[in-house]
């Protein structure tokens, strides 16, 4: 995509608004708030650290789920509640079972496969920078396997998710 293409995305996405925050509530100013931003839980490194073998080890992420469910419980307690929290930074330094992971920012679907480990960039809720259209990726996770669907908004919200992944979530 050129500059110019890219200048013309950005000016026709100028002005439009997300939905899932009542406009009323907010479009202006009320008042001092507050967010939590949590950074670099990175599963495994705690471990490979530790080891001294940051290129390799990390198979063990115990640790790093026990701080990450502690931080929630931390956040939950807090009052007045925050208005929202960012995760940001690595989550992840190895992957014990990982088969697949999924990201976004780059505002279009991609992906690729890497040494047995998939790859899933879903496009964006809102600004498109290619041809695929505003949407969610839903995501079914099986004892056996992972699988997942990119839908529009407009297909999720008047289809629903397909029988086929219905089927793999009704299974026990």
């Amino acid at each position: 995509m050129s500059a110019a293409e890219a200048g013309a995305v950005f000016h026709r996405a100028r002005g439009r608004t997300l939905d899932a925050f009542p406009a009323e509530k907010e479009s202006e100013w009320k008042g001092p708030f507050y967010f939590i931003l949590g950074a670099d839980p990175q599963f495994g490194l705690m471990k490979a650290w530790s080891t001294g073998d940051c290129d390799n080890g990390g198979d063990e992420w115990e640790q790093e789920i026990r701080l990450t469910e502690q931080a929630v419980q931390a956040i939950n307690k807090l009052n007045p509640k925050p208005k929202f929290f960012v995760l940001c930074g690595d989550l992840i330094h190895a992957m014990p079972g990982v088969k697949v992971v999924f990201s976004g920012h780059y505002h279009r679907n991609a992906g690729g496969t890497y040494q047995n480990l998939d790859m899933v960039v879903s496009s964006a809720i809102g600004c498109q920078l290619g041809r695929d259209p505003h949407g969610l990726r839903v995501v079914v996770v099986t004892a056996e396997k992972i699988v997942h669907r990119y839908y529009s908004l407009d297909e999720l919200s008047e289809k629903g998710i397909e029988d086929d992944l219905m089927d793999l979530i009704k299974k026990k």
